[in-house]
């Protein structure tokens, strides 16, 4: 009986469409107005594109909120598809909710789009892909990631600083005798990092890495429990370390953790050796892989250069962490470039 009814007001409204242009049209050819006839045909054209053939509503057999749901009752499963435990995606549903403006929609809910959010950034997956999973339209799924990546920048303006701003305590970490008591006084590492990125053509040129092809890049500064402490994106990929380095030191010096006098941060030799920021000596072999299968280092400044690094590995390895985890920071979608660097 429903098929029926259905077919009998498509029916209808078919007849009255049908009449109405008819209609219209005679009216025209009497008057013998051309122009009129056409400009008055393209409008009617434009105006039953857009209201007489939209697709009918999708019926899914599950929503996305029980899609989220379900997974959530799984541990294993919660972790595979939104790259974390259930209790810390409720936690974080929480905060986000709470204190950072997520809220639910007439057609989303916050735990939907919050799941969505994650599923979409650590697969990661495209917007057509979420439509199809979550049987959302494509501009429902983009409200609803620019509405969680909103909420989530706000949370990690709030996240992202030291521990103890004061760099009072020394980590147990540099209490080892490799280290105690030349980097007693090191609060950290410093390092950038490039993220792929997609840009205009206009801006192609200026972000195009020696890699050969378009990225940012972005600045770090990370503690040794490998907790980011600072970060600075939006930079041109082709641009040296330094010009995001010199901006934090400026441009965000009121939000960019100093060290204080006595402290210090490692930093590669791509930086400038000053006082608050330790590089090593230049000419002598560094990274770890150097030492690997080669004699012990010998003399002070490669005894110093191994030590150096070993410390200052732990933001390369926040950072290949971070990459890892969230794989939508090394296949970043054709968002707008300042949703990139968000």
């Amino acid at each position: 009986m429903q098929a029926d009814g259905t077919s009998t007001v498509t029916t209808q409204s078919q007849l009255s469409w049908d009449d109405g242009f008819f209609d219209l049209t005679e009216l025209f050819l009497v008057n013998e107005d051309e122009e009129a006839f056409f400009y008055s045909m393209y409008d009617f054209a434009v105006h039953a594109a857009k209201h007489l053939s939209r697709a009918p509503y999708r019926q899914p057999k599950m929503s996305g909120l029980e899609w989220v749901t379900t997974r959530l009752d799984n541990s294993k499963s919660c972790y595979k598809m939104f790259r974390m435990s259930p209790d810390l995606f409720h936690r974080l549903h929480s905060m986000l909710v709470q204190s950072y403006g997520l809220q639910s929609s007439t057609k989303c809910t916050s735990i939907e789009a919050l799941g969505m959010f994650l599923w979409m950034l650590g697969s990661p997956q495209s917007a057509r892909q979420a439509d199809d999973r979550f049987e959302r339209s494509l501009a429902t799924v983009s409200r609803v990631f620019a509405k969680v990546l909103k909420s989530v920048v706000k949370l990690a303006a709030d996240i992202i600083k030291p521990q103890d701003p004061e760099f009072s305590t020394m980590h147990p970490r540099l209490g080892s005798r490799r280290f105690f008591p030349y980097f007693n006084g090191c609060i950290g590492a410093i390092d950038g990092t490039h993220v792929p990125c997609v840009v205009p053509k206009s801006l192609f040129m200026q972000n195009l890495s020696r890699k050969g092809i378009t990225m940012q890049n972005v600045m770090v500064a990370c503690d040794f429990d490998m907790r980011f402490t600072f970060v600075l994106s939006g930079w041109p990929g082709s641009v040296h370390d330094m010009r995001p380095f010199n901006d934090a030191l400026t441009t965000y010096a009121n939000v960019f953790p100093h060290p204080p006098a006595g402290k210090f941060y490692l930093v590669d030799s791509g930086y400038r050796n000053q006082i608050g920021y330790l590089a090593p000596y230049k000419g002598t072999k560094y990274h770890l892989q150097e030492y690997r299968n080669a004699a012990p280092p010998q003399g002070m400044e490669e005894i110093f250069n191994y030590a150096h690094s070993s410390l200052r590995n732990v933001v390369e390895r926040s950072i290949g962490v971070l990459k890892m985890k969230w794989r939508m920071i090394k296949e970043v979608p054709a968002y707008p470039p300042q949703k990139q660097s968000a």
